[in-house]
């Protein structure tokens, strides 16, 4: 067995990972590849275990994935970070090159990119992102790619407001900031991209206008969220939470094993049927 044939170990690391999706995707994408010596593992690591775990691993380790909490905690133990990961300092992708070296990438701004495209979103004039988390600034840098125009973030808290801002001047978006209790008006926008916890976003199933444009929800548990439903019942476009955690995957798979393309239709059909078992 020559040394390219020992890295086939990738997972997926967080805090908390019980429900993490991503082995049942890149477990489906090594079957569909016939990488039968490829294994996909998933371990509770949080922020303090992170340093000793990464550095116990040997050659064998081809790539990790890393969710919450760990995208910004990983980077100081890394040789390099792509560009993309660096314009939001979260990285969700790391690569061990042949020679030892940790790359780190950030596939969530491709993969929504890429989520987007798929249902026919190339290029809008104006966005509305409700929250403001880790997760609305990866959608700002999506923005920065497929908006011509302004963002306007619904947000709860003036600190959050600055935040979004401060990251709109930092990828090039007009970001502009609104209070959460207008974030009705949210919802006449051409693209509507919905960051918030479960629930959050209930109250505006109700306010969903009569001929929506495309809304972006990024949850795919509970699915589909009240306002997506209500979304899809006005005849509007409807991206999920499963289609960016598709892409995103498909991203790592590719930059982890070589292989391109990664199967995505198998990766999202596995992925269906574990969301339709839970």
């Amino acid at each position: 067995m020559g040394s390219a044939d020992r890295r086939h170990r990738a997972a997926v690391l967080g805090s908390p990972i019980a429900h993490s999706l991503s082995p049942v995707l890149h477990r489906a994408a090594y079957a569909e590849l016939g990488l039968t010596h490829w294994t996909y593992d998933r371990f509770e690591i949080d922020e303090a275990a992170l340093p000793g775990f990464v550095q116990g691993l040997d050659d064998e380790w081809a790539g990790l994935s890393l969710t919450m909490p760990l995208k910004r905690a990983i980077i100081p133990l890394l040789d390099s970070v792509s560009e993309t990961a660096s314009s939001v300092e979260a990285v969700n992708t790391v690569v061990f090159t042949k020679d030892g070296r940790r790359i780190g990438d950030n596939t969530d701004i491709p993969g929504m990119i890429a989520a987007l495209r798929e249902r026919g979103v190339e290029k809008i004039d104006s966005a509305a992102v409700l929250g403001a988390g880790a997760t609305a600034s990866s959608a700002l840098a999506a923005l920065s790619v497929l908006c011509s125009g302004p963002v306007t973030a619904y947000v709860r808290s003036a600190e959050r407001g600055r935040e979004m801002r401060g990251w709109g001047e930092r990828l090039g978006v007009d970001v502009r900031i609104a209070d959460w209790a207008e974030a009705g008006q949210a919802l006449s926008a051409p693209l509507v991209v919905a960051t918030t916890p479960a629930g959050t976003t209930d109250a505006l199933a109700a306010a969903v206008p009569e001929r929506p444009g495309t809304l972006f929800d990024v949850l795919y548990e509970p699915w589909p969220t009240r306002l997506a439903a209500a979304w899809v019942a006005q005849g509007g476009t409807v991206v999920g939470g499963l289609d960016l955690l598709v892409h995103q995957a498909v991203l790592q798979v590719e930059q982890m094993t070589g292989r391109t393309p990664a199967p995505l239709a198998a990766m999202r059909q596995a992925g269906e049927a574990a969301l339709a078992e839970r």
